[in-house]
């Protein structure tokens, strides 16, 4: 009888034996073979959206395009962030939680003109980013840098968890004006005055250039986008109130439309200084806010925007303080990112002792209910109950009435913010109760408003406070 002739073909470190005579043919089997390397060489790679739900400057998005054959965007629903806090408070409220869905939609929406699309996990994120790199196939997570203390705790448990993968973890900052290893200073020796440094960063560092827009996203078949309900995340939905200042919808769609309309078809950024203390109405502020704090408009975009419109319009007084108000802004992150979880004690960042102040829960109630007496703080606490917002004039007064009038523990002011507001980050708002209460940033100590004098300078026809209070 004679010998079956026999092919040996050498595959990596597999030995394939084929039969001439066999079911398959050996060019079929060489061409099963090279797939099957094809899946083993190809370059996967997971983007975690967080709070970077956008396409344009996005670096973590470009960086992982560079780096990959294929890329999975995918945004995970943390369950953590969908709980009460120890000071009673929902993590996240609807109106947050509403604009966040919208976000993910329109981001979802984008991705797929460029034929790829979001992936939504629901969970812990260590487990839920495991199961779907392990899925996947991904050797590499590329994510947004974290700096506050529970983000960047959350952040090194991912990144132990999918090391059991030999899948990395690669971070980029992606939410400051200033790039933080562009600072004229270390970590450590970060300004405790904004003046100092302010004058400092405009003098010796520069803004970078934004990252385009990706041409093209190559990815695996994603499936149709699966968003949760309110309901899903145990919240309630919010009506909408006809006297909110403006009605936000989240993604970057949307916050480049008010781009352009408050630079543009309105000019009222050649105002801005002198009308953003204002509390009525869609123009007396930018309300960029909510979209940067989703990051669905980066501040560099807003930056050189305002170059643009300069180089059209002339620059002026109020053209500079946006960029100003954006230096504040970055200040807050960098604060937390020197101090970490000093934050979100009651003496802040100072190292002093204090008399901890504790809360009284009726007194608490009645800030939050409007229910002070006091028209002023009660009309800006129901317009934040009713629509997620309030004006940075109405957040100073409330603030300083609970902590110096009331006497209560800011951190329950700030964790009620943390729930109601549309544009909550935790830089911002825990950067501005702490220098509020006396424990943060600013120099002057314990910060008091005058509530009666402020009603008057800025609410002196009590337009505000009678549209906010009127019997209905």
């Amino acid at each position: 009888m004679a010998r079956k002739k026999v092919a040996v073909i050498l595959f990596g470190k597999k030995r394939i034996r084929t039969g001439i005579g066999a079911r398959t043919g050996l060019t079929e089997q060489v061409s099963v073979l090279f797939e099957i390397h094809k899946q083993n060489m190809m370059r996967r790679s997971i983007v975690w959206f967080k709070t970077d739900l956008r396409l344009h400057d996005n670096e973590t998005l470009v960086r992982a395009i560079e780096q990959s054959d294929e890329i999975i965007p995918v945004y995970c629903f943390d369950d953590a962030h969908y709980k009460i806090t120890e000071f009673g408070f929902q993590k996240t409220g609807s109106f947050r939680a509403q604009f966040l869905l919208d976000s993910l939609a329109d981001l979802d929406a984008r991705l797929r003109e460029m034929r790829s699309g979001l992936i939504v996990l629901r969970g812990n994120p260590e487990e839920e980013l495991f199961k779907i790199a392990k899925q996947y196939g991904a050797q590499k997570v590329f994510a947004k840098k974290e700096v506050a203390y529970e983000e960047r705790q959350t952040e090194e448990i991912v990144e132990k968890e999918l090391w059991k993968l030999h899948c990395t973890l690669e971070t980029f900052s992606t939410s400051t004006l200033y790039h933080a290893q562009d600072l004229p200073f270390t970590k450590k020796d970060i300004p405790d005055i904004f003046t100092n440094f302010r004058k400092r960063i405009e003098k010796e560092s520069e803004i970078r250039d934004i990252f385009a827009k990706p041409a093209s996203i190559k990815s695996p078949e994603i499936p149709p986008l699966q968003l949760p309900t309110l309901q899903d995340l145990g919240l309630i939905p919010m009506a909408t109130d006809e006297r909110s200042a403006i009605h936000s919808k989240g993604g970057e769609t949307e916050a480049y439309k008010r781009l352009q309309f408050y630079f543009y078809e309105t000019r009222a950024i050649s105002t801005y200084k002198e009308t953003r203390n204002g509390m009525i109405g869609e123009n007396y502020s930018t309300k960029f806010s909510a979209w940067l704090a989703m990051g669905c408009l980066s501040p560099r975009e807003i930056y050189y925007e305002v170059k643009k419109y300069e180089a059209r319009y002339s620059a002026n007084a109020s053209t500079y303080w946006l960029i100003f108000e954006l230096l504040w802004r970055d200040y807050f992150r960098f604060m937390m990112k020197k101090y970490n979880h000093k934050f979100f004690l009651e003496m802040g960042i100072k190292d002093k002792d204090i008399v901890p102040k504790g809360v009284n829960e009726d007194l608490l109630n009645k800030w939050i209910n409007s229910e002070t007496g006091v028209d002023f703080i009660d009309a800006n606490m129901l317009e934040l109950k009713l629509t997620g917002f309030m004006s940075n004039r109405g957040r100073q007064n409330v603030a300083s009435y609970l902590v110096n009038d009331l006497k209560l523990d800011w951190r329950y002011g700030a964790a009620y913010f943390e729930q109601q507001l549309i544009d909550y980050d935790p830089c911002s708002n825990w950067g501005n109760w702490a220098y509020v209460a006396g424990v943060g940033n600013d120099p002057r100590g314990n910060r008091y408003f005058n509530i009666e004098k402020q009603a008057t300078d800025y609410d002196l026809d009590k337009s505000y406070r009678n549209l906010w209070l009127e019997k209905v």
